[in-house]
């Protein structure tokens, strides 16, 4: 095989030497994606050598609806005092979760709930010290990966509590990780134009900075195809790079593309080419992010909005685990794409399978499950 315009950058992974900025930039203009495939599923097997994909038994809850920062991409939120908003109660929690602790038995800490909302103004620390402490009594196999940087950035404010503090008592009640759910795309040019209210990228990588300070995990995302620039999302994976760099406290690397159905920026020309990203823009962004991201153990695949097919082709692109059962979706679906409905637990293990891995269940922190 004839040298390539990449074998630089390729010498460079092979070697286990830090790709560039710069390299990261011509990878995006690469035109060969199979080549860019190749060097990270190079370095997957590195860091994963056994013919193994794991995936994770959880539970999406989304525990309101009502949001007031009114994020352009966003088509779940309901603003407050709308008919349509709603917290549920907890008894209704509950039963979410003994749904789920029926299809996962009762390993501790070995099934996942995730449980995010929106920025509600009437939730303070009070109602999630409450609402966690309960789950952790009442369910000890079960891990809380709940919030999102966004949230608890939030409920800090309203609380009147620094950062620092209010994830240390959110922790303390029950807490166990957070969700990467909020990045977007890390710029603050990109945020004033999809959504204008959210934090800052200081104040959201500030969030994880802390929780890894505080020995807590919090996995990293990427929502991509909206109004970013290629320079604007190599960015993006420079600041986590750089967090990780620092404690180590990433566990997993999740990138999903923008779902417009439904959105204010989906329907707005003037901001959104109205391209949505394809399969193959996927494939392309998670293997550079597998190369340029070295210190972040796993890649998980999105098949919620990749569907099943993408989420297997994606296995040789850098991705070595293929996330949660989730068990109900309400945020992508809002948006009009999600693939929830069709992927059974038995599902998930015959994708991996029939895509020549063996299917390994783990908990939330990437620990193999008996």
């Amino acid at each position: 095989m004839g040298k390539t315009m990449i074998d630089d950058i390729a010498e460079k992974v092979y070697n286990e030497e830090r790709i560039s900025f710069d390299d990261a930039m011509r990878l995006f203009e690469h035109p060969n994606v199979t080549e860019i495939g190749l060097l990270a599923d190079f370095v997957r097997q590195r860091k994963w050598p056994k013919d193994q994909v794991t995936y994770n038994i959880g539970r999406n809850i989304n525990y309101t609806n009502v949001c007031w920062v009114k994020c352009d991409f966003c088509a779940f939120y309901r603003s407050p005092g709308s008919d349509e908003g709603y917290v549920l109660p907890n008894e209704l929690i509950f039963e979410k979760i003994d749904e789920m602790v029926a299809l996962g038995g009762d390993t501790v800490k070995s099934n996942e709930i995730l449980m995010q909302g929106g920025l509600t103004p009437k939730l303070r620390i009070e109602y999630y010290e409450e609402l966690f402490s309960a789950i952790r009594e009442r369910y000890p196999q079960v891990h809380q990966h709940c919030l999102s940087a966004t949230e608890i950035i939030y409920i800090a404010h309203i609380s009147r509590l620094s950062l620092e503090d209010c994830i240390r008592r959110l922790r303390d009640a029950g807490l166990d990780s957070i969700p990467g759910a909020g990045a977007e795309i890390l710029s603050d040019e990109v945020r004033d134009v999809i959504g204008f209210r959210k934090d800052r990228v200081s104040e959201w990588l500030d969030e994880h900075r802390i929780a890894h300070q505080l020995g807590m995990r919090t996995s990293a995302t990427m929502m991509y195809g909206h109004v970013e620039t290629i320079e604007q999302r190599v960015t993006h994976l420079e600041h986590l790079r750089n967090v990780q760099d620092e404690k180590g406290g990433f566990t997993a690397f999740i990138a999903w593309n923008f779902q417009p159905d439904y959105t204010d920026l989906g329907g707005d020309t003037s901001r959104w080419d109205g391209k949505k990203a394809t399969g193959y823009d996927y494939l392309r962004t998670i293997a550079i992010s597998r190369l340029f991201l070295d210190n972040i153990p796993s890649f998980q695949a999105s098949w919620v909005t990749q569907g099943a097919k993408i989420a297997q082709v994606s296995l040789k692109y850098g991705v070595n685990d293929f996330g949660s059962t989730m068990m109900e979706e309400n945020v992508v679906s809002a948006a009009g794409t999600s693939h929830t409905d069709a992927m059974t637990l038995q599902t998930m293990q015959r994708l991996i399978e029939d895509a020549g891995y063996d299917a390994v269940r783990r908990n939330t922190q990437y620990d193999l499950v008996n």
